[in-house]
């Protein structure tokens, strides 16, 4: 009990967790936690939606869900990293395009990813003829898997990290100086990872949401808007960019739509046909 209020007394230096951004080195090979997170997120959704399509009223077929794991996962890539070089760090690549091929060095934006996705699941579902909102709601509930490692994996790197806090949880990063800081990567993966998921998977597995286009996309795209445009307000803007518009960050502007987008889903949500009629 002494060694836990101890660890509470005080800020936390991020060197002294023990934590490392390899994962695993072999040779000259090095596996980062970084990517492992990506790699488990998405054979973690795809586990879990392969699950989901066995109850009554599925979108689609096994088949499908193999098929769209490739789909979303070049999806994500894509859309992530091109958001991140348009929108977060264009300089930086306009003078090094190659750069932006070096993925394995971090850079993705969450809005372009989802993007990404949204675009790829529009496209196989008109592909297929299938119901790319119906699809939608179903992926819903598998990403947050994703982000919940990957704000951890953020924290392994020490990276992203928060504003200054005088709270006695803040964590002094290597890289930001000083001053203890919040550490907004576990606040993002508290929210917008175990909330979401937990809401979301209750939502499909215990009530009758599946069923009702929209409803738990609308959920989950409202929800990960509200967090991530509450979380700014402890996180570090981009040094790049600072705050923009009103005192706003990026990624406050960028939730912007995503909080309309859910709040229009949940509000139209009634008014679609019940899936199967």
């Amino acid at each position: 009990m002494k060694a836990h209020m101890s660890f509470f007394q005080t800020a936390v230096e991020w060197n002294s967790l023990g934590l490392d951004p390899v994962a695993l080195a072999i040779g000259p090979l090095a596996i980062r936690w970084y990517s492992l997170a990506y790699i488990v997120g998405i054979l973690g959704g795809w586990w879990l939606l392969s699950r989901m399509i066995r109850r009554p009223g599925a979108p689609m077929n096994g088949g499908h869900v193999d098929d769209l794991v490739t789909w979303c996962t070049l999806g994500v890539i894509l859309g992530g990293r091109l958001a991140y070089v348009i929108f977060y760090n264009p300089a930086q690549y306009l003078d090094d395009p190659l750069s932006i091929l070096k993925l394995w060095e971090g850079g993705m934006a969450f809005h372009g990813g989802l993007t990404g996705v949204i675009v790829a699941i529009l496209l196989y579902a008109r592909s297929q003829g299938l119901s790319a909102l119906r699809i939608l709601d179903y992926l819903a509930v598998v990403t947050p898997i994703g982000l919940l490692l990957g704000r951890f994996a953020n924290f392994v790197n020490g990276e992203l990290w928060g504003r200054p806090t005088d709270g006695t949880w803040g964590i002094i990063f290597p890289d930001a100086g000083p001053e203890p800081r919040h550490p907004s990567q576990l606040y993002e993966a508290a929210l917008e990872g175990a909330l979401l998921l937990v809401i979301l998977n209750l939502a499909f597995w215990f009530s009758s949401a599946r069923m009702k286009p929209g409803l738990l996309g609308g959920i989950f795209v409202l929800g990960y808007g509200l967090s991530r445009f509450s979380i700014e307000f402890f996180r570090e803007p981009d040094a790049q960019l600072g705050t923009l518009a009103m005192g706003m960050t990026m990624g406050q502007l960028l939730s912007l739509p995503m909080i309309l987008l859910g709040l229009w889903l949940l509000a139209t949500a009634g008014r679609r046909l019940p899936a199967g009629a």
